[in-house]
């Protein structure tokens, strides 16, 4: 039983359970301790390399500590004892949309982040405090990354897990269910993305270059292009790069997608990678070139130290370039403001929805978490 000091709110007494909505806000999460490098990555390979990569399973275990020999390496001696800040911009994320929510239904909805590799948050170990709190109308939001079939299969993998291990015996404790996908055709989004862009193109290059000098890389989380039969997210993130790329091409036209692919071997990855597409950008005569992560929300080691990697390995040889390295879109008031819009018709949907045996499950619930929750009281 997870305990998350600031979500712990007291629900009311006299309110059936079918009154309100758990936002199940979906991220990878990040290591902040370098002891969990071996964990993290063990989880990784279970949920996301083995859907692509020809290892078996006993592997996992030994490579996911190889591995983080490497993390600790890149994280610890070459970005002097780097601390992802991805936490903490998704809690700020989830305060945010929830705050957003909560102007229109107060506590009828809470917002909760689970971490798909991240314990305490991991969503088994949330979906019992929803359970715990009473809970049983749910909102699967997958929000960190943006190419949806892929990664958010994952998150909807996780929660059945998590569903099936909570189940009481005689009946299923949820009674309503949603699902946000991927955001990536959302003009709202693509909007922002555009308007960032060239805000920072403003800001940081001003005069000194011509449109056609400034060359843009788009960059999408990369996608293996055979995972075992899994559609991996690619036309989705081809389709975000597509729409804006058109918004912003007429005025800049040295534009081209960059994918933050993983060195992994014997895998065929999205081409061209971020490295690639701006050494290619720099030949057609770009004289700056400008990052834009569009296929990622949230800052994380890749947004940051892949591109710092990136921009630091061509300055080496283009000594004479301007590089610039736009963030995520992490908290901005726009941003935050869109995905609580994103989540308001499946937030009414489910409002809406009579819960059958809603008096039922919120005692039984009651009951069940007094018995097995070691305790802990929550009215």
């Amino acid at each position: 039983m997870v305990t998350t000091p600031e979500r712990l709110q007291t629900p009311s007494l006299d309110r059936t359970a079918n009154d309100r909505v758990a936002v199940l806000l979906m991220g990878y999460g990040e290591v902040e301790n370098y002891e969990d490098f071996a964990n993290y990555n063990e989880q990784a390979l279970n949920l996301l390399t083995a859907k692509f990569a020809p290892v078996p399973t006993w592997v996992y275990p030994p490579l996911a500590k190889l591995l983080a020999i490497f993390d600790l390496h890149e994280w610890g001696h070459t970005h002097h004892n780097f601390v992802s800040p991805h936490n903490a911009i998704f809690e700020r994320q989830r305060a945010g949309i929830e705050a957003q929510l909560q102007e229109k239904w107060g506590d009828r909805v809470q917002v909760f982040k689970a971490f798909n590799f991240c314990a305490p948050f991991l969503p088994n170990q949330v979906l019992a405090e929803i359970k715990a709190q009473g809970f049983d109308k749910l909102l699967i939001y997958p929000l960190l990354v943006v190419d949806s079939i892929f990664t958010s299969g994952i998150a909807v993998e996780q929660v059945n897990q998590g569903l099936e291990e909570l189940k009481d015996a005689d009946e299923p404790w949820i009674s309503g269910l949603r699902y946000i996908p991927s955001f990536f055709d959302q003009p709202d989004y693509i909007e922002l993305l555009v308007k960032r862009t060239e805000h920072t193109i403003r800001e940081t290059l001003g005069n000194q270059y011509l449109p056609s000098q400034v060359g843009i890389v788009l960059m999408n989380h990369g996608c293996p292009h055979k995972a075992k039969g899994f559609v991996s997210g690619i036309a989705e993130s081809q389709a975000l790069y597509d729409k804006t790329r058109e918004a912003l091409m007429y005025r800049y036209p040295l534009i081209s997608v960059g994918w933050l692919n993983h060195d992994t071997p014997l895998i065929d990855w999205t081409q061209p990678a971020a490295d690639k597409a701006a050494r290619n950008l720099i030949e057609l005569g770009a004289k700056a070139i400008v990052f834009v992560p569009i296929g990622f929300a949230t800052e994380n080691h890749e947004t940051l130290l892949d591109v710092h990697h990136i921009i630091h390995q061509l300055e080496v040889k283009h000594d004479q370039l301007k590089f610039v390295q736009m963030d995520c879109v992490n908290d901005h008031p726009e941003f935050l403001a869109m995905a609580a819009r994103w989540a308001t018709p499946q937030i009414e949907a489910l409002l809406e929805e009579p819960a059958a045996h809603a008096h039922s499950t919120h005692s039984h619930a009651a009951e069940h978490s007094h018995h097995h929750h070691g305790g802990v009281h929550h009215h």
